[in-house]
């Protein structure tokens, strides 16, 4: 039985043992073994580093193991979790910009909820070009999700389509800016689009003051999609555009929390915005985050129809400690979802967006 033994400072309790190996779920002596690394934790004993050792312990736990005598030591385990925000204990005292560099972060997906799933999906496959790559239901939580994209979830940036039960409409709210495709010809698109009855809500051409040609469409449920020509890219579906209160803040914030490269900023004060891209690599060839601050508004309203921005990272718990080290709210604390045991943790943005982070390799496993 592995163990790991912590002396923490003169006020807190001598040592700290947590049990760190793997357990077989349902035998008497692994309860026990668990109770014997719990009895010597508690919000003494530098809590971040008891919740990150009994975070990866319980991550090989399987769920059965919170079942019967062992679930009330989960109870011990969550209330760590919690005294976390609470202390300004370091974990291993980690390099938040130097563990950027090393972690390999890209975006999964990106979640909105729609009211009507088939016709979303006819909508995205037949006018967007995209292709239904999966879909799950789960009839206890009363939801379905669609997964469609331009290629393999494992190395394509996707959406992820929420249908909830019974709910045929909802709020988009003013924060939620649009989604960006890179299309090889956005005039034969348009058209295209229009054939199918879709809505165009800005005609193909150049942008004001530059050459790009663009579009603008919506979908059934009212997301905007900007249309893009490009020649030939690996990554088709590119842009997340969000609103922000201070461009300033939310750029130093995505740098530092989510380790994400500015790639530009475009001022326009004729029409009193200001963009910033940001992303994990070059953006005619990655998804990007697109952050819009318009002069002078400083709050939106996000409705209930956005959900969040999915992204990939070789350890949930170092990036969630790097987005705290930043400020960010951490809404999930890292560790295995129910049921299925991938490792997540959730966070927001200064202006309330949110976003979780994904272990790359749970994330796989997801898939097979």
């Amino acid at each position: 039985m592995a163990m790991v033994v912590m002396h923490s400072s003169p006020s807190a309790i001598s040592d700290c043992s947590i049990v760190t190996s793997a357990f077989v779920p349902q035998k008497a002596s692994n309860i026990r073994q668990i109770r014997s690394g719990l009895s010597s934790c508690t919000l003494e004993t530098s809590p971040r580093f008891c919740a990150l050792h009994l975070s990866r312990s319980f991550d090989k736990l399987s769920q059965d193991c919170f079942s019967g005598r062992g679930k009330r030591y989960r109870g011990c385990y969550l209330k760590i979790l919690a005294s976390m925000a609470d202390t300004g204990t370091s974990v291993s005292n980690l390099d938040a910009a130097e563990w950027a560099k090393q972690d390999n972060r890209r975006f999964l997906h990106v979640v909105y909820r729609v009211g009507n799933l088939e016709k979303t999906i006819k909508f995205y496959t037949e006018c967007l070009g995209m292709k239904l790559l999966r879909k799950r239901d789960i009839p206890e939580e009363k939801y379905t999700n669609a997964f469609l994209g331009y290629g393999p979830e494992d190395t394509h940036f996707v959406v992820e389509l929420t249908y909830n039960y019974g709910v045929d409409k909802y709020d988009i709210g003013t924060g939620f800016g649009h989604f960006g495709i890179a299309v090889e010809d956005v005039y034969k698109t348009v058209e295209l689009i229009k054939a199918k009855g879709g809505k165009v809500t800005r005609e193909a051409g150049p942008v004001k003051g530059g050459k790009t040609v663009i579009a603008f469409v919506e979908d059934p449920d009212g997301y905007k999609f900007e249309l893009i020509q490009r020649a030939s890219t690996p990554e088709p579906l590119c842009q997340v555009m969000l609103r922000v209160g201070d461009l300033d803040r939310s750029i130093k914030f995505y740098e530092k929390a989510y380790g994400m490269q500015l790639l530009r900023t475009r001022d326009n004060p004729e029409y009193k915005y200001t963009i910033a891209m940001l992303g994990y690599g070059p953006e005619e060839k990655s998804a990007v985050m697109e952050l819009t601050y318009n002069y002078g508004v400083t709050e939106y309203e996000k409705g209930n129809a956005y959900a969040q921005v999915a992204l990939g990272t070789d350890d949930v718990y170092k990036t969630a400690e790097a987005v705290r080290q930043a400020g960010g709210k951490l809404t999930r604390e890292p560790g295995p979802l129910p049921g299925i045991n991938t490792r997540i943790f959730a966070c927001l943005d200064p202006d309330g967006w949110k976003t979780v982070f994904v272990d790359n390799k749970d994330f796989l496993k997801e898939l097979e």
